[in-house]
C-alpha cells in the first residue's frame, strides 16, 4: 500500500507529480490512511472516511461509477455502519456514492444513512434535471467522452442547513459552514478537536476553478472570503475535493491563502477596468496574473485560467453585453462567416490564411479565421473538406498551446469534430451545437 501522506509530502516539495493520483492508481489500494481513523478514497471527487463512536461519518460519496468500489473499501477496513454522509456541495463527481450504503442498511435492519447538506443542494439536483441533455452535451465535450449521458436521480440531503451547523457526532465535533465559490452550495467541514479541515472545491491543487467556461456563475469574491476563514483556523491536515492532503499548518495557511491572492488580484483588475468604462475584449486582454503567483504547484492553470475567470467576473458584475455594439442584435455566424469568406477570397483563402498564421505562432487569429472558414463552406464541396483539415490542424495547435485541462478539451473536441467532417461523417452526439 502506498505511504499516501509520504506520497503527498513529496508532491509539496516537487519530487513527485500528481499523475498517480489523476490516473487513479491510487484506488488500487482501497482506501489510504491520512489520520488515526481518517482515511482517503481517491476517486474522481475524494473521499474522507472518519470512524466515530456514533458510526462512520463520509465527507462526500465519490461518483456513481466508483460508488460499489468506495462500499467494498469500506468494508475491507471497517464494518461499522454508515452513520452521517456530508456532500460538500451538489456536483455529481461528490455526491453520487450513498446508493450501496442504502441498501446496505436496509438489507441489516439499520436506519438509513442520513446526509447532510447545504439548503442549495436540492436546487441544483432539480436545475441539473431541467438541463440533462446540455449538461450531456458539455460535459461530454469537457470530458471527451461521447455518448455521456446525464444523471438525473439523485439522494435528496434528510438534513439541509443555511449558514452553519454544529454537527456531534458522539466523540466527534463538526463544524459545517457554508461558503460561495465553485458553486453557492458549498460545505466546509472543521473537526477543530483534531485540527482537521476538509475543504471540498475550495482548494484542488491548482488555480481555482472559477471560470469554467461552460458552467454556472462562479463567486469569485466569496470564495476568497471562505479561503481567508480557513486559513485563519490554524488547520493541521486540509483534506481537499481533489488531489493530496496537505500536513502541516505553515503549508496550509500558505497554500490557502496564495489562493485567494490570485482571486484578489483578478477581482481587482477587472472592477478597475470595468470602472473605467473599458470593453470586455479591452478587460481580457488587459488584465494578467504576476508569473510568479502561477508558478507555484498548488496554483498552476493546469484545470481552468485565469482569463476565464476574468469572463466569469465580467459575467456577474457587468452582464451578457460585451461592448461590441455589433454583438448586441448580432448576424448569424454562419452569415458573418460567408461575407468574410466572400471578401477574402472564398472559404479557402480564409483556410489558407488561417494555417499560415498557425505556423507564425498567431494561433488566437488563427482561430478565429479558421472557424469562418468551416461555416462558410458548402458542404460536401472540397473547400469544405480543406476548411476543416484547416480548423481540425489550428484547434490542434491552440489545444497544444493551452495550459489549461478545459481549453485542451474544447479545442481537442472542435479538432476531432472537423477532422470527421473533412471526411465527409456527420458529427457524433457530442459535437452537437455546431454546424454546418
Amino acid at each position: 500500500m502506498i505511504d499516501l501522506m509520504g506520497y503527498a509530502d513529496r508532491v509539496w516539495t516537487g519530487q513527485e507529480d500528481l499523475r498517480p493520483y489523476f490516473s487513479g492508481a491510487l484506488r488500487e489500494d482501497g482506501l489510504l490512511p491520512v489520520a488515526d481513523g481518517v482515511w482517503m478514497w481517491a476517486a474522481t471527487g475524494n473521499v474522507y472516511v472518519f470512524r466515530t463512536a456514533g458510526g462512520l461519518l463520509l465527507f462526500d460519496t465519490g461518483d456513481r461509477h466508483t460508488s460499489r468500489a468506495l462500499h467494498t473499501a469500506v468494508r475491507a477496513v471497517t464494518q461499522d455502519p454508515l452513520h452521517i454522509a456530508v456532500f460538500s456541495h451538489g456536483h455529481v463527481d461528490h455526491v453520487l456514492g450513498m446508493d450501496p450504503f442504502d441498501q446496505e442498511a436496509a438489507e441489516r435492519g439499520l436506519p438509513r444513512p442520513e446526509v447532510i447538506a447545504h439548503r442549495h443542494v436540492p436546487r441544483r439536483f432539480e436545475r441539473y434535471v431541467l438541463t440533462a441533455g446540455y449538461n450531456s452535451a458539455v460535459n461530454g465535450r469537457q470530458f471527451r467522452a461521447p455518448g455521456l449521458k446525464w444523471p438525473t436521480v439523485y439522494r435528496q440531503p434528510d438534513t439541509l442547513y443555511d449558514q452553519q451547523l454544529d454537527l456531534r457526532e458522539a466523540d466527534t465535533q463538526v463544524l459545517l459552514r457554508h461558503g460561495m465559490g465553485e458553486t453557492d452550495d458549498a460545505t466546509m467541514a472543521w473537526l477543530p478537536d483534531r485540527r482537521i479541515l476538509c475543504c471540498g472545491d475550495f482548494y484542488a491543487w491548482n488555480a481555482p476553478n472559477a471560470g469554467n467556461p461552460q458552467k454556472v456563475q462562479r463567486f469569485v469574491a466569496e470564495w476568497s472570503q471562505a479561503l481567508h476563514w480557513m486559513a485563519g483556523l490554524g488547520a493541521e491536515l486540509l483534506l481537499p475535493g481533489h488531489g493530496v492532503p496537505i500536513a502541516g499548518a505553515e503549508r496550509i495557511r500558505q497554500t490557502l491563502l496564495s489562493s485567494a491572492a490570485l482571486l484578489d488580484h483578478l477581482q481587482q483588475s477587472v472592477l478597475e477596468l470595468m470602472n473605467g468604462g473599458l470593453t470586455l475584449d479591452e478587460v481580457l486582454h488587459r488584465v494578467r496574473v504576476p508569473a510568479e503567483m502561477l508558478s507555484k504547484p498548488y496554483l498552476r492553470p493546469t484545470y481552468d485560467e485565469p482569463e476565464f475567470i476574468v469572463r466569469n467576473l465580467w459575467r456577474r458584475y457587468g452582464g451578457w453585453y460585451d461592448g461590441d455594439p455589433a454583438a448586441l442584435r448580432p448576424a448569424p455566424r454562419a452569415e458573418l462567416a460567408a461575407e468574410v469568406a466572400e471578401l477574402a477570397g472564398g472559404p479557402q483563402a480564409l483556410a489558407r490564411r488561417a494555417l499560415l498564421l498557425a505556423k507564425d505562432g498567431d494561433l488566437r487569429l488563427a482561430g478565429h479565421l479558421a472557424e469562418f472558414a468551416a461555416l462558410a463552406a458548402a458542404p460536401g464541396s472540397a473547400e469544405h473538406a480543406e476548411a476543416h483539415q484547416a480548423r481540425a490542424q489550428v484547434m490542434e495547435s491552440l489545444a497544444a498551446d493551452s495550459p489549461s485541462f478545459m481549453a485542451k478539451s474544447i479545442y481537442g473536441w472542435a479538432a476531432s469534430q472537423s477532422q470527421a467532417a473533412s471526411r465527409g461523417e456527420e458529427p457524433g452526439k457530442e459535437e452537437a451545437g455546431w454546424a454546418p
